[in-house]
This record gives structure tokens, C-alpha cells and sequence, in this order.
């Protein structure tokens, strides 16, 4: 029940009566770590996380107002899909990125280590871009800190069935795990 007020009142957070120019800024004061939040919970770059959540919020302000109550819903799973979206279309980029992630990494780790924990980060980025987009977008979304309602929310489906499709999507993001080990 926490959850479900917690979503209530992050959908009353812009008030009523301000300018569009100030709802907007509220609005995005609001979500702006969250929706950069999911994003980098994809992405594992702080850096394009940002410039996803930007696009989002241009997007979202050209196309929405910001006192509409599906604002933050519509943020998140924006967050998710667009993040989704430059995961499965950038695999160059990724390994460009993974090889600078490793270098600016801790000298003092093993090496062995670090090579392993990029590995296992490099493959489970890969079986979720493999993933249908609704069960990539729970994953995310869930593993950002959403909770089931806002999840539900964001995603417009009913809040009972976040549980099995978070389940199932978990299911099959094992099997694509362990797929893309076997190759």
C-alpha cells in the first residue's frame, strides 16, 4: 500500500496553476533523476543516460503537457524503451565503451576480476536486448527502484500482473543469459 501512495504522490507533484514554462520545470525536477536513473540502469553510461533523459524531457515537453497526470509514467517507460532502443542499435559503440569502462576502473582490483565482472555485465546486456520490449521494460524498470504500481503504471497494465511478467521476464532473461554463453 506504501507503494501505491508513494505513485499518488509523485503524480500530484506538479501543482496546478503555474505557468507551462514553470510546470515544465517542476516536472522536471521531479523525475529527472529517476528517468536518468533508468536510463543508466540500461546503459551503464552515466554520460548517455543523461543525454537520453534530455531527449526524453524535449520530447515529452514538445508533444505533452507537464501537468498531465501520466507525466512521470510516461517519462519512465520513455526512459526504458529509449534506453532499450540505443542498447540493441549500438553494439559497436558498447564495446568502445566497455573497453574504456575498463581502464578507468580501480587499478588496485585483480585484473582476472575485472575482466570477469565486464564479461558478466557485457552478456547480460546482450540477453536483454534480446528480450521483448515489455519484458526488457519491467526488468529495467523494476531493477531502477520502480516500484509495482509505478511499474504498472508506466507500462499501462494492471498492477496484479507485474509480478508473473516480472517472473517470467526474469525466466527468460536466464535462458538468454545462459544462451549467449553457450554460442
Amino acid at each position: 500500500m506504501v507503494g501505491l501512495n508513494l505513485s499518488a504522490r509523485r503524480m500530484t507533484a506538479v501543482p496546478k496553476g503555474l505557468s507551462d514554462e514553470e510546470a515544465f520545470e517542476a516536472l522536471f525536477t521531479a523525475e529527472y533523476a529517476r528517468v536518468v536513473g533508468i536510463a543508466n540502469r540500461v546503459l551503464a553510461d552515466p554520460h548517455e543516460a543523461e543525454d537520453v533523459a534530455q531527449e526524453i524531457f524535449i520530447d515529452f515537453h514538445r508533444l505533452h503537457s507537464a501537468t498531465a497526470e501520466y507525466a512521470p509514467a510516461w517519462l519512465h517507460r520513455a526512459a526504458a524503451h529509449a534506453s532499450l532502443n540505443r542498447l540493441r542499435g549500438a553494439r559497436r559503440r558498447q564495446k568502445r565503451e566497455f573497453a574504456q569502462a575498463l581502464e578507468a576502473e580501480d587499478k588496485t582490483l585483480d585484473p582476472q576480476k575485472q575482466a570477469e565482472v565486464a564479461e558478466d555485465r557485457r552478456r547480460l546486456r546482450d540477453a536483454l536486448g534480446r528480450l521483448a520490449p515489455k519484458p526488457a521494460a519491467v526488468l529495467v524498470l523494476r531493477a531502477s527502484g520502480l516500484s509495482y504500481a509505478e511499474v504498472a503504471q508506466a507500462l499501462g497494465i494492471g498492477i496484479g500482473q507485474i509480478g508473473t511478467l516480472l517472473r517470467r521476464a526474469e525466466a527468460t532473461l536466464r535462458k538468454e543469459v545462459s544462451r549467449g554463453t553457450s554460442n
